[in-house]
Formats: structure tokens, sequence, C-alpha cells
């Protein structure tokens, strides 16, 4: 298959497949949610937001690093992937033993700490999956990688039916995370061996130089943590698990939607990758067009959840949450800023530019970490909220200025009144008719919004193809040619 086909055929399958996915989440949030109550809800939410937290810590920036090295023309993949996949380990079983003596020591119940160390548990399956990730990308077999994620989703899903039908408690709740991980870890595994063969190997130079790049990226991660999910956690320290729960009712919303920037940003990530420092041109036209499909995918995004907050929070989390709407209708900007974050990021990868994102998490971390302290005791979850829509602004600026700075990139985007009108019709369909069904909302205000696209020509095949094979690059006897 050619590549613009194999790439097309990614997106759309992983599109396809996430959206699934993404539902088959929210269904199981429903049922956690309905069975564990405001109080339960939160503890569960502490203990993902843990999971997260050693997700952070234990990445070091390998994952995105990997995915570059073994893009380059001439990447030795065997040799990078087994002292990758190695090193990952390494840390990810530290992780876990170090994990009960943290556990010990924190506020919470029992159930809540052993709940801890399944999170810890679980990581260590994400980074096996996590890091063998980038062999899919690189060979655009994403597509096997969203079949195993379904796949483990209605694992998890199936495990937390049964414990809610049977009544089997909170910690098997927990176990179904465990179980997703393992599924995914070992799925991924025997399949990335049709592309590579994994050894065991340790060698510490390249390790060493390895961790030189990977480690400011990684530090990144762990800073941005602390903006990005650290206010589940002081929300657990400062207010009640209530508290917790009714916050990420709303922010679970946000995190199954977080996937649209990354998926996109990951099947770009090798061609940006490929042209930044050889052919420029090829690289500015695939940075803007996929930047305007950010902003074609952010428009409905936020108009559709802030109009539609109080429905949506009423499917996942039932009638026991309805203070979530207010914080869903404020976390939705924080979406938007992601969405742009994860843009920009990318760029400041792919120029090797991953040390400059490190003052910019920190000045970020230390903006959220501040205004948390300051808010959630006074504000509880609202105050979370707004300092979420705070922090993600602060990162697009900086990540922008790093890339603007050092790159002489900036977004150039045409239609941009096109989208905006179709947006604000949208918009107008779900204010006048706010009392329909809510699928009836849904379908219909996606149909004016891409119909209104079509009509303006805001949007052309022919850019969507360009984002996806790179300015409609084709491999012809292993070259790229126009």
């Amino acid at each position: 298959m050619a590549l613009a086909g194999r790439i097309a055929y990614n997106v759309v399958f992983n599109a396809v497949a996430k959206v699934i996915s993404t539902a088959l989440a929210l269904v199981a949030i429903g049922f956690i949610t309905r069975y564990l109550g405001k109080d339960g809800f939160g503890n569960y939410a502490t203990m993902l937001a843990f999971f997260a937290f050693f997700n952070a810590i234990g990445d070091l920036g390998l994952q995105s690093v990997t995915a570059r090295e073994i893009s380059r023309e001439g990447a030795k993949e065997s040799h990078i992937m087994s002292n990758v996949l190695t090193l990952r380990l390494a840390i990810s079983l530290l992780i876990l033993v170090l994990t009960p003596a943290l556990a010990f020591f924190l506020p919470y119940s029992v159930d809540l700490k052993f709940a801890i160390i399944v999170a810890a548990l679980a990581f260590v399956f994400s980074s096996v999956s996590m890091t063998l990730n980038g062999i899919f990308q690189k060979h655009l077999a994403m597509d096997k990688v969203a079949t195993i994620e379904l796949g483990g989703k209605l694992v998890q899903l199936s495990i937390i039916i049964i414990a809610v039908q049977k009544d089997l408690g909170f910690m098997t709740i927990a176990l179904a995370l465990l179980s997703y991980m393992m599924f995914n870890a070992l799925a991924v595994f025997f399949i990335s061996r049709n592309y590579f063969s994994f050894s065991f190997q340790c060698d510490w130079a390249y390790w060493k130089g390895f961790l030189k790049q990977s480690i400011p990226l990684g530090i990144a991660s762990v800073i941005g943590f602390a903006y990005f999910k650290a206010d589940t956690i002081m929300l657990s320290f400062l207010k009640s698990s209530a508290d917790v729960g009714i916050y990420n009712v709303a922010y679970k919303v946000i995190e199954n939607l977080i996937f649209f920037p990354a998926m996109v940003a990951g099947l770009v990530l090798p061609l940006l990758s490929r042209f930044i420092f050889t052919e420029r041109a090829k690289f500015d036209l695939i940075a803007n067009k996929t930047f305007k499909v950010f902003l074609v995918l952010v428009v409905p995004l936020v108009i559709g959840v802030f109009s539609l907050a109080p429905q949506i929070v009423g499917i996942i989390g039932g009638a026991g949450f309805p203070e979530s709407a207010a914080i869903l209708r404020t976390l939705i900007f924080s979406l938007a800023f992601i969405f742009f974050g994860q843009f920009f990021n990318t760029i400041v990868v792919v120029s090797n530019l991953q040390g400059k994102l490190m003052n910019a998490f920190i000045l970020a971390a230390i903006i959220n970490i501040s205004l948390n302290l300051l808010l959630i005791p006074r504000y509880s979850y609202t105050g979370a909220a707004f300092t979420s829509v705070l922090t993600e602004m602060v990162v697009v600026a900086c990540s922008f200025l790093i890339v603007y700075r050092h790159t002489h990139y900036r977004p150039t985007i045409t239609n941009l009144w096109s989208i905006a009108l179709s947006g604000a019709l949208m918009g107008l369909y779900l204010w006048f008719f706010s009392s329909l069904h809510l699928a009836l909302l849904i379908l219909g205000s996606i149909a004016i919004y891409l119909s209104s696209l079509w009509m303006t020509d805001a949007i052309e095949k022919e850019e969507i193809l360009q984002v996806l094979a790179g300015s409609k690059f084709a491999r012809n006897n292993g070259a790229i040619v126009e």
C-alpha cells in the first residue's frame, strides 16, 4: 500500500477504534460512579492519579525520543528497542519496589493504599506497551495498537461489570486496571516480534547517551504531571473524597478526549522529524495543515461539550454528580489549550529542543501548584478547574515562544473565518434546540458543522491528505516523491 494510503488507513482506523475505546471507558466510569458513589469514585480517581504519577516519573522522556530515533534513516531498530525496553523495565520495577513504602505514609484508607500499589504494578505493564508503541508508529501499524487497546478496554469493562453486579467491592474495580494493562503489554509484546528481534541488552554507554537526550524531556514530563494531574492528589489531601469524585467525573471527559491531539501528533511526528532539518518547505506545509486539523477538531469539541455538559455528566455520573457540569464547562477550555500545546510540543521534540521545555514546565508547575494551594481550600474543585485552564494557557504560550524563537515557525491558517462560522452555526443549533434528545443534538450539530465546513471550503480533501501523507508524498521504491 502506498504511503498516503497506509497513513490514511491508520488515521481512520485509529480514530474509529479510539472513539469506541472512549465510549467503553465512559461506560466503565458510569458503572463505577453509580456503584461507588462520590467518595468511592474519589478514591478510584486518586488511584488513577498515582498511576499517572508513576507513568510521569518512569517515562524519563524515553517514549518520545525512542519514536524519534527509530524513525531516523538507517536507525538500528533492534538495538535501540532492546536497550530502551530493558532500561524502561528496570526503572519500572524500581518504582514498584518503592511504592509500598510511599503508600504506608499517605493519609489514606487501607483499601486506597493497596489500590496505589496495584496502580504501580499496572504501571510496569503499561511501560512495556508504551515503549513498544514506537515500533508500530514507525511502521505505520498503529491500527494494531488501537485494536489491542480496544480489547484491553473490553477486558477492563467486563471485570468492572462483574464487580458491580456481584458487589465485589472497590479492590476488584482497582484490579480491573491491572488486567487492562497486562492484556495490552502482553499483546503488544508478542505482535511487536513481527517487526524486530528483541533481547535484553544493557549497553551502558548507549544508555548514558540516550538518557542524556531523554532526561530533559522526562523531567519536563514529571513537571508536567505537577500541573496536569497533581490537582487530583492535592484535592485528596485538602478536601474530601467526594470533592475529588465531583471534580474527576468532569475531568474524565477531558481525559478521554485527549487522545485526539495525541493521535494526530503521533502520526505526523515521523514526517515532521524527517523534514525539519532537510526540507523545510515540506515541514512547514505539514505543520500548517496539522495545526488546521487541530483547530477544526477543537472548535466543535469546545462548543459541543460546553453546551451539552449537564447531559454528558448525567450519562457518566448519573444523578449523583450535578455539580460536575459546571466543572466540565470550565475544563473544556483547558482541553482546547492541550490540543495546541501538544502541537507545539511535538515540534519542540522533532527539533531536538526538548531541553527548552524545562523552564516552561517549571513555570507552569509553579503557577499550578501555587494557585491550587490558594484556591482549593477556598473554592475546592472549582478552583482546581480554573487553575487547570490557566496552566494550560501558560504551557501553550511558552511552547509557542520556544518554537518561534528557535525554528522561526509560526502557523499559517487559511479559511479561519469559515471555521469560526461553522462553529457558530453549530452553537446556535445547540442553543435553540436544546430540548431535543441528546442523540439528536449530537448528530445534528455534527451534520451542521461538517456541512458548513464543506460549503464554505473551510477544509478540503487535499489538505487532509497533505497532513496524512506529508504533502501528498508516496513511497516509490523506498524514496519519498511528490
